[in-house]
């Protein structure tokens, strides 16, 4: 009994920490251009907004203006698809919009990779202001 109650702590601590450590699966870019021709995610630019009104992905919110009023922004089905980019594969700024929907209870929280720099570079559609 007392392996089992040891191997039962030690996942519920390894869930945790990979929990608390910002990390979301990564979105494909094949995956997300279907949600956005779908209109089937919720999308989070974290670049800041000169940069969001310069180019970003069809239907993108602003994080950064509107980090203080997102949870009226998302969905209420917490199982939606949340999706956090920021520039480009080294920036990890979309970690603070993803671990935002984490907080806030969304369980189908990804990170797109290849920012908007790889969204551009694809020559996918992108909105401007």
């Amino acid at each position: 009994m007392k392996k089992l109650i040891t191997l039962i702590s030690s996942l519920c601590l390894a869930v945790a920490v990979y929990a608390g450590s910002g990390k979301v699966p990564d979105i494909s870019h094949a995956d997300l251009q279907a949600a956005v021709a779908k209109k089937a995610a919720v999308i989070l630019d974290v670049n800041g907004s000169d940069s969001f009104a310069e180019g970003r992905i069809p239907g993108a919110i602003d994080f950064v203006a509107n980090q203080k009023k997102l949870a009226a922004l998302l969905p209420k089905d917490k199982s939606a698809l949340v999706v956090a980019y920021c520039g480009n594969e080294q920036c990890t700024a979309y970690q603070a919009a993803a671990s935002a929907a984490v907080a806030l209870g969304y369980t189908n929280v990804k990170h797109y990779a290849p920012g908007i720099d790889g969204w551009k570079k694809s020559g996918a559609k992108v909105e401007k202001s």
